[in-house]
């Protein structure tokens, strides 16, 4: 089934706008992420296409035929909540088979089915027990069953792992994609967790304040973000976003007190910046494009550290610069003024580099895979 939204808007009587003219086409079969903050429509745009919200603009598509006004019953989707929703006093086979049971399917095909969706999901051994028997993940592939014997042409998913604890939910991650991929089925999944969204999506949209930003490919989010808003919250630590100034032939960049030399591959990557010259810009940085120890010859930025995080397999430094902080528009809970001023940052370096808090350092910069953006529109700067 591909599923075609066309100019999709939702706004309701007091005025507030929640989705603003959605253009978004899922292909048969493909995993769709929708991510972002809080409030930012995703889970409304959902309830759309289920028809348990109406449509104020635009049009809802299933293959060709057009669903605005067509009850949800008939809309041949299945849904999975944050919450499980499992009857306590029925069993697990009884809980998956009980929208079958409901449309009056024969028992022996019910039985096949919630034996056939028991066995995607490696639930045989439990089929007998009661939800209070399972464990959270277990109980999470119980709703996922009841939704898979409905044999539906779309699944919604709206932040399924949610209530889980974190190193459970990695490992739903990837039973949910193992699922999905199995079935073959048009999946919509919504999720705050950017993390969740780079694991599962064959694409992610990327929503805020009711407007699309970005849909691409993991990968693609990751390395050519479209605007400051994506390059900020894909990534986990968040990029490095400085406010910053172009001399007057764009060859060098001033961050705070301190002059970078741009590289002539950033002219051939970033074309588009010949128009800045001399102009604020905002410059982003990945952590992992900071390094530690410099490697020789490489430009570096003097920084003052503030904190280490060791994980083991890597440290994150935690420092400051006396560069401006820069921060996507429209974004909630907008920084205090002193935090933007402080130019803290965040660098992944080798877990065994030799470095403390308190320290003045100077990080090594891989300056090439720098991201620029106009510092109005947020928007980024290639051609």
């Amino acid at each position: 089934m591909t599923v075609s939204l066309e100019g999709i808007t939702k706004s309701y009587p007091n005025g507030s706008l929640a989705v603003h003219e959605l253009d978004l086409t899922v292909r048969e079969g493909e995993f769709m992420v929708l991510v972002g903050p809080s409030g930012c429509g995703k889970t409304t745009v959902l309830r759309m296409i289920a028809g348990l919200e109406e449509i104020t603009g635009g049009v809802l598509r299933f293959n060709e035929r057009v669903m605005n006004n067509i009850a949800p019953r008939d809309r041949d989707i299945a849904m999975v909540f944050q919450s499980y929703a499992l009857y306590p006093h029925m069993s697990v086979a009884e809980n998956i088979g009980f929208a079958l049971k409901l449309r009056k399917v024969n028992k022996e095909d019910i039985r096949q089915k919630v034996s056939e969706a028991a066995d995607i999901l490696g639930l045989t051994p439990w089929l007998d027990r009661k939800p209070g028997q399972l464990s959270g993940g277990q109980r999470q592939r119980v709703a996922m069953g009841r939704a898979i014997v409905r044999e539906p042409s779309v699944f919604l998913m709206d932040e399924p792992l949610s209530n889980l604890d974190a190193k459970l939910r990695v490992q739903m991650r990837a039973e949910v994609s193992r699922i999905q991929r199995r079935l073959g089925v048009t999946t919509f999944y919504v999720t705050h967790d950017q993390t969740e969204a780079m694991t599962m999506g064959d694409r992610v949209a990327v929503l805020n304040s009711g407007i699309l930003q970005q849909c691409d490919t993991p990968q693609t989010l990751y390395d050519r973000p479209a605007n400051i808003f994506v390059a900020a919250f894909i990534g986990s630590p968040s990029m490095n976003l400085y406010e910053g100034r172009l001399n007057e032939t764009a060859t060098t960049l001033l961050l705070g007190s301190q002059t970078l030399k741009l590289p002539d591959e950033i002219g051939r990557l970033h074309p588009g910046l010949l128009r800045y010259a001399s102009k604020s810009v905002v410059v982003g940085a990945r952590p992992e494009h900071l390094n530690l120890p410099p490697q020789s010859g490489q430009p570096c930025l003097e920084c003052d550290v503030d904190l280490i995080e060791a994980l083991g397999s890597e440290l994150l430094v935690h420092f400051s610069i006396d560069a401006r902080r820069a921060f996507p528009t429209g974004v909630q809970d907008e920084p205090a003024e002193d935090l933007a001023i402080s130019g803290e940052g965040v660098a992944r370096v080798a877990p065994r580099a030799q470095v403390s808090a308190g320290d003045r350092i100077r990080l090594g910069l891989d300056i090439e895979s720098f991201h620029f953006f106009d510092s109005v529109s947020g928007q980024a700067i290639w051609d």
